[in-house]
């Protein structure tokens, strides 16, 4: 299953209790709910502890006003912007969108019809009266010559509440408030319409959403333990794991295998990234429950690694593989010979890249683990809820309007997540900040570059390289230490039949050459001479050449054959000079041909050239990263 990314979705709302609706109706009242859309993805969730805070900053901010949002239940449907950017839904309405500016670090909000329709009689600031003029008004700019009365100040881009007549608008500004009277474009109306939004008093608790929804949550519930036990039937792996991030997702999925099988065991890679709210809850978790809890840290840690590969990025997460996966196949390894099913809390909601997850899904850089993704279908909300209808415990950091949890420094955190970190944990942020400011200076980069968060993306998307333009800020250069390849001669004709490919690739000399020939023998049989550094593997009628100075050599019966041969032969390179010993491509190995000391050694007797350990490998995985 996988989902657009544009368009609206239908839900439901119940005006008698005053709630979203999940499922066909209301499980309380059972009359019939009204429908309204959001945008998609439609992975709505709700608003709660700060997050409340958060919005009712804005509110009062721009219109001097919140109060209509007590004692409401208040959801965010999470769409596509600059940074966190939000529809924010009260009483079936979507009231407005809240939006994270990057260069301000401050919450902004683009006012909706609905918002103005419930914000007019209350609001104190951010008012203005117009003319009533011939024809409809949705789209239109009105000069300041329209204008009959001002209340409260605004700048340029502020949300406004516009009155005309018996309409009420959505409005934005186009200037600011002193100067609006004189200019040609002093407002925009967004959206107009009829009659305030007369709001019935609320005292709503999560609870009476979870009553709401009751029957559509134990729908959802019977139907993943069901997907659970058919998928086990009668498997010989006896033992059920959940893998636990700390995570509303990973909390739902262990509630759901406690359900379908009874005992399981909680898996815990901890990255050494993690927020101390986190492993406190984790190890409390387990313990307050009675459940058995496997916690492996890496064998290297990521301040070890960073200096060869640099912060993460959304589209280069090598931290993932060395903090993560490595100690999740050693857990694996060490307790589970035979593999084992773990439940995993990945949704299709989450990002385009899992839209496509199936229910059953295999890892490859996880030899022996079967992953099934029981709740990749759920919304949210829907997760929430079911945390609250069985009562469970989550983490604290929810509380603070954190949207996931994870490392804390990770690409993937919004900027407006990294603020909050600012905030709520001053020394790991100053830690990470210190290390990209250093990083900075070696790849010659502005400091903005790094206060504004382009750390997280090696190859800039649109939205980001027009910021930066728009922020005059120069781009990383290569660093001394980073991988270099400069073709000496692509695939051409050979004078004697075939193909050959040359280049030359610069990278920094951490270890012997000999260390190059060591990993060259998941090829194919090497000669190698020391006093001449060169290694020399014959894979069939094609030969691969690597120097001491970086030069590489594939000659092959085709083409394809030279650039794919050539192509390993670079990777051997980097793999023997970059390992970060993280020792994933050793559990790999279906043979048990490899072992770390001091970087990858091969058992020629054992080794069948599969090419799994290169598969696995997270210099090799991310080879058109590290090499400029």
């Amino acid at each position: 299953m996988s989902r657009p990314k544009h368009g609206k979705e239908i839900f439901r709302w119940c005006d008698e209790c005053g709630s979203l609706i999940l499922g066909e109706g209301c499980s309380i009242c059972k009359p019939p709910s009204r429908e309204f859309s959001v945008s998609l993805p439609a992975d709505i969730r709700p608003c709660t502890g700060t997050g409340v805070d958060t919005v009712k900053e804005v509110f009062e901010r721009k219109f001097g006003t919140s109060s209509f949002l007590d004692g409401r239940l208040i959801f965010l449907n999470r769409i596509a912007g600059e940074d966190r950017t939000d529809e924010i839904v009260v009483e079936g309405e979507v009231i407005g969108t809240l939006r994270f500016e990057i260069v301000s670090k401050q919450f902004n909000l683009d006012l909706k019809l609905g918002g103005a329709r419930m914000l007019a009689p209350l609001a104190t600031k951010g008012i203005v009266k117009v003319k009533q003029p011939s024809g409809h008004l949705k789209g239109r700019n009105l000069p300041g010559t329209e204008i009959m009365e001002i209340t409260g100040d605004f700048e340029i881009g502020d949300p406004l509440v516009v009155h005309s007549g018996n309409l009420i608008c959505a409005g934005v500004a186009r200037t600011s408030s002193k100067d609006a009277p004189r200019s040609r474009k002093a407002l925009g109306i967004r959206d107009a319409g009829k009659g305030r939004i007369r709001l019935p008093q609320r005292d709503l608790s999560w609870m009476d959403f979870v009553r709401c929804n009751e029957t559509h949550l134990r729908k959802l519930e019977s139907k993943a333990v069901s997907d659970i036990r058919s998928f086990l039937g009668n498997r010989k792996e006896n033992e059920i794991t959940v893998s636990f991030s700390g995570g509303k997702d990973s909390l739902a999925c262990y509630a759901l295998a406690r359900k379908a099988v009874g005992d399981v065991t909680l898996l815990f890679a901890n990255t050494g990234l993690e927020f101390p709210e986190t492993v406190e809850y984790i190890r409390s978790f387990a313990s307050k429950n009675g459940v058995r809890l496997i916690e492996r840290s890496p064998p290297t840690t990521f301040w070890d690694q960073f200096p060869t590969f640099g912060p993460p990025a959304k589209d280069f997460r090598w931290c993932c593989k060395v903090c993560k996966l490595a100690p999740i196949t050693s857990i694996i390894e060490d307790n589970y010979p035979e593999g084992v099913i773990t439940l995993e809390g990945n949704r299709i909601y989450e990002s385009f890249a899992r839209s496509r997850i199936g229910f059953v899904e295999r890892n490859p850089f996880v030899p022996g683990q079967i992953n099934l993704n029981s709740v990749r279908e759920w919304r949210a909300i829907e997760v929430w809820g079911y945390i609250w209808l069985k009562g469970l415990e989550y983490n604290p950091l929810y509380d603070k309007d954190f949207q996931r949890i994870g490392c804390y420094l990770c690409p993937a955190c919004l900027a407006s997540e990294w603020e909050a970190t600012r905030r709520t944990h001053p020394e790991l942020w100053i830690r990470w900040n210190d290390n990209l400011l250093q990083w900075s200076k070696e790849v010659c980069v502005d400091d903005e570059y790094v206060e504004h968060g382009f750390w997280r993306w090696k190859n800039l998307p649109p939205k980001m390289r027009n910021l930066a333009e728009t922020l005059a800020l120069r781009m990383p250069q290569a660093r001394t230490e980073q991988a270099q390849m400069k073709m000496v001669k692509g695939a051409s004709p050979c004078a004697a039949g075939g193909y050959s490919i040359e280049g030359v690739i610069s990278l920094p000399v951490k270890r012997d050459f000999s260390r190059v020939a060591e990993v060259l023998k998941v090829l194919g049989k090497v000669r190698y001479s020391d006093e001449y550094q060169i290694a020399l593997v014959r894979k069939g009628d094609a030969t691969l050449k690597v120097f001491g100075g970086g030069q590489v050599t594939a000659i092959a019966s085709t083409r394809e054959e030279a650039e794919e041969l050539f192509d390993l032969g670079v990777k051997s390179l980097l793999r023997a000079q970059m390992c970060s010993e993280c020792g994933i491509c050793v559990k790999s190995c279906p043979r048990e041909a490899l072992e770390i000391s001091g970087g990858p050694n091969v058992d020629e007797s054992r080794c069948t050239q599969c090419g799994k350990c290169i598969e696995s490998c997270v210099v090799a995985h991310y080879f058109d990263k590290l090499v400029a």
